[in-house]
């Protein structure tokens, strides 16, 4: 591969693809916590476009050293994306069931919930560095990074509009914000089967 036009673009598409999942659990995040600082919201998109980058990265390395053992790993990836963020996504919609008649403050988004998500979201990303094996390394993680950068900016966006919307739908999106995660969940179970 040549460092091109077609490489950027490539890679900028990528990265939108592969943070669809996570801009959907950053908008549930966003709709469980509407009072989330801007702080807490970037470091929140920092997790998951670092999960991003860092997946690929992991595929490409594989790939250019124990390729047999991740094609043995790779029939688990949509087991393990279902379980966690069916895991997650049930907590939140029991908290929100048990919590509805209350008017106190979402719980917040804790540190290994958000490490969850962050595999959950992104352990699909492990086959990109299949597709990038024939990259060299700086080219591999000038890509990771781009990836990264875009999984970023989409993360705050759906973190925003979580917020907005968990604002005026306040105890009701917690709920939401579960079911949201489910779904994720079985989305990426289903496609990884079929």
């Amino acid at each position: 591969m040549n460092w091109n036009l077609v490489f950027f673009i490539n890679s900028i598409l990528l990265g939108v693809g592969l943070a669809m999942d996570a801009f959907s659990v950053s908008l549930a995040n966003g709709l469980q916590d509407p009072k989330m600082k801007k702080s807490k919201m970037a470091g929140v998109a920092g997790v998951f476009a670092g999960f991003q980058a860092l997946m690929p990265m992991i595929g490409w390395i594989c790939v250019h050293t124990v390729m047999q053992y991740f094609e043995a790993f790779e029939k688990f990836v949509p087991w393990i994306a279902l379980i966690l963020l069916v895991f997650i996504g049930g907590k939140m919609l029991m908290d929100g069931i048990k919590n509805k008649d209350e008017e106190e403050e979402s719980p917040a988004l804790g540190f290994v919930a958000l490490m969850v998500q962050g595999v959950a979201t992104s352990i699909d990303a492990l086959s990109v560095g299949v597709t990038n094996s024939g990259y060299n390394l700086p080219m591999a993680l000038v890509s990771a990074l781009i990836i990264a950068v875009v999984t970023f900016v989409i993360c705050l966006a759906g973190i925003g509009i979580g917020k907005r919307f968990g604002t005026k739908f306040s105890n009701k999106a917690t709920i939401l914000g579960g079911l949201i995660l489910i779904f994720i969940g079985v989305e990426i179970f289903l496609k990884g089967i079929f």
